[in-house]
């Protein structure tokens, strides 16, 4: 009697007990759409970067910054990878974005 005594008492207890399956947490992260987040933001950024470049040259060409100086019509191309017209590239970049048509 003692034994069925005893079964039962497991039974009870082995039903009674936690899911050990799933007590641990997991984490189920979809890695495809972070790494197509991490590569758009980073797309983003080089355009970004590229069109302050890009507005950087425009403006210097615009108002004639890196003219050379032996002759007035050509352009001093050493000098138009070095200018800077504005302070700041976001300041390139909101020009860019807000005029979107040439003057």
């Amino acid at each position: 009697m003692s034994s069925d005594t005893e079964k039962q008492v497991m039974e009870i207890y082995r039903e009674s007990a936690p899911d050990e399956a799933g007590l641990v947490g997991r984490r189920y992260i979809n890695h495809v759409a972070w790494s197509l987040l991490l590569v758009t933001l980073t797309f983003s950024a080089w355009l970004m970067l590229a069109l302050a470049n890009a507005e950087n040259q425009r403006n210097a060409l615009a108002n004639r910054k890196c003219a050379d100086r032996v002759f007035p019509t050509e352009i001093d191309h050493a000098c138009m990878k070095t200018v800077k017209t504005r302070d700041h590239w976001w300041e390139h970049v909101g020009y860019a974005l807000t005029h979107l048509t040439p003057q």
